[in-house]
């Protein structure tokens, strides 16, 4: 379940979910195994566990059978997995339209903004369209042939039994575009067309183009780089452009299976449908990734899924938590909206700047902390800490 740390976006969500009385976070504790500073679990114990929680359980009534349609009771949390079966699928693509259902999954890395040399890299649209929003990352012949041997040879992730490794042409890894050729990628996602370079006066043999995640730049998408490559990998390869030597990866790319709604369109901040206030979303089905940001969803949905029964207004946790600034990306207007994983990159800046980069994340974490401490208490959501394990 990756790293506790506080200076780590995962170790910063645990703790926020510890701070909310995480049911899952409780079993966990009590079957980890030593892992370091990660927390790791038996799988087949942890498993067990919450099974047997769930079943002793007296406020809760499990029923085992196929969810086919959206059930009338209101108000209802939907949870189902990145799996989910075709017959519900349609049922939620009918409920909230057309197109608001994906099925399959293709991901570009995302880069931490201050790990970028923007000395290697100018703004720039194609043919001076637009108002410079892309950032270019350009790369010599030279440069291109090394990261183009690198690419095409590189370790990439096999697909699942369950996965069709049939690709679709707008989501084709890059990597396997470029064996198609050596001059695939110059008349695809790297074609420096209708760029000039300000350093040299001249067109790049190659580049690569990214787009900012978010209004304030700390974030930006590799466009075009969606990747079946192993993490360790994606690190080797991406380096390669000079631009990008010291990049830090806020999220790695990916192409899998999956089954996420429309977010932005179709959901609230505080995971209602903006269609029906009583009807909500949770887990990775929401867009988010990861097993921790699907609990997270969960607690929160949980919370607000028992307010509005009680006729109170629904909460969103404070916008400089990691779950606060989670369900601000996924409900927030984009037009490209892709899954995102917890990472420093969605919470607002500090005041003050601060250079050491742990420093820094300990910082934002001791905010995120505080801050949610005090929305636990003005909501008087205390009663959520107890202990059931």
């Amino acid at each position: 379940m990756k790293s506790d740390a506080l200076d780590t976006a995962s170790g910063l969500l645990k703790a926020e979910m510890r701070l909310l009385g995480s049911v899952l976070l409780q079993v966990a504790e009590k079957v980890k195994v030593p892992a370091g500073t990660a927390l790791a679990v038996d799988r087949n114990l942890f498993a067990q566990t919450i099974t047997e929680l769930v079943e002793r359980t007296e406020e809760i009534d499990l029923v085992r059978c196929e969810v086919k349609e959206i059930p009338d009771e209101r108000p209802c949390i939907i949870a189902t997995g990145p799996l989910t079966s075709e017959s519900l699928s349609k049922a939620i693509e009918t409920f909230l339209g057309e197109g608001n259902l994906s099925f399959y999954d293709a991901v570009a890395p995302i880069v931490d903004g201050e790990s970028i040399d923007y000395s290697k890299a100018f703004w720039a649209d194609r043919y001076g369209k637009g108002e410079g929003d892309y950032l270019n990352c350009p790369l010599s012949e030279e440069e291109y042939e090394e990261f183009y041997q690198a690419l095409i040879s590189a370790e990439c992730v096999p697909f699942k039994e369950f996965e069709d490794p049939k690709y679709f042409e707008g989501c084709m890894p890059i990597e396997e575009m470029a064996r198609r050729g050596k001059e695939t990628l110059l008349f695809g996602p790297m074609r420096p067309v209708g760029l000039v370079d300000p350093f040299t006066g001249k067109r790049p043999y190659a580049v690569v183009q990214l787009r900012r995640e978010d209004k304030e730049g700390r974030m930006f998408n590799m466009v075009g780089f969606q990747t079946k490559m192993k993490y360790p990998e994606q690190d080797r390869v991406f380096r390669l452009i000079p631009a990008l030597r010291n990049a830090e990866f806020l999220r790695y790319g990916s192409i899998h299976r999956n089954t996420y709604i429309n977010s932005p369109k179709v959901l609230t901040p505080w995971l209602a449908t903006k269609k029906d206030g009583m009807l909500f979303f949770a887990g990775q089905i929401t867009g988010v990734e990861g097993y921790m940001e699907s609990a997270a969803t969960g607690i929160v949905a949980g919370i607000n899924a028992a307010r509005v029964a009680m006729g109170k207004e629904p909460v969103v946790p404070p916008e400089v938590t990691m779950i606060g600034a989670l369900l601000r990306y996924i409900s927030s207007p984009k037009e490209d909206f892709q899954p995102m994983n917890a990472n420093f990159g969605l919470l607002p800046p500090l005041k003050r700047r601060i250079r050491d980069k742990r420093k820094k994340r300990l910082a934002m974490s001791e905010r995120a902390l505080k801050a949610l401490g005090s929305w636990v208490e003005e909501n008087g959501l205390e009663v959520l800490r107890r202990e059931l394990v």
